[in-house]
């Protein structure tokens, strides 16, 4: 199903591209972050990596969300309920959300290393496959995405 969703501010394809280049930077600074330790911001950046490349997928699709819930229920209902997307895909999304929401709110709570170390790969893998997954729905080149220059 399509919808007739075109983003506010510019041409679909560039607002694509730019949340694709927001996701690949919020692993950098994931990455940064965690080897100061600063573990709460790592899982705030790991979060919002794979919220940017699922906001991009959804966008490609034409597909609005409005919340960072509409976003998880989206990418749910139009590519894990479908098999497009895995069910361990699905459910990272939300592990993420949540540790995020833990790391940033939680007054009682400290996020430890097995907490957040073991979501780093994972989230990789997740912002690769999601971000080729819009790329292609758009016919972007992978020379256009910071993963290219890796």
């Amino acid at each position: 199903m399509e919808y007739a969703y075109e983003p506010k501010g510019g041409n679909r394809r560039d607002i694509v591209a730019y949340r694709i280049e927001r996701a690949y930077t919020a692993l950098d600074q994931a990455k940064k972050n965690l080897e100061i330790r600063c573990l709460e911001v790592t899982a705030n950046r790991l979060y919002y990596a794979a919220y940017y490349a699922v906001s991009a997928l959804l966008i490609a699709h034409k597909i609005p969300a409005h919340s960072h819930d509409g976003n998880i229920q989206q990418f749910g209902l139009h590519f894990v309920k479908t098999g497009i997307v895995s069910r361990e895909n699905g459910k990272l999304l939300r592990q993420l959300f949540t540790l995020r929401q833990t790391g940033d709110y939680s007054d009682r709570f400290d996020l430890v290393d097995n907490d957040v170390i073991p979501m780093i790969q994972p989230t990789e893998d997740f912002v690769e496959s999601i971000t080729t997954l819009a790329e292609e729905k758009l016919g972007l080149h992978d020379t256009s995405s910071p993963k290219a220059s890796d």
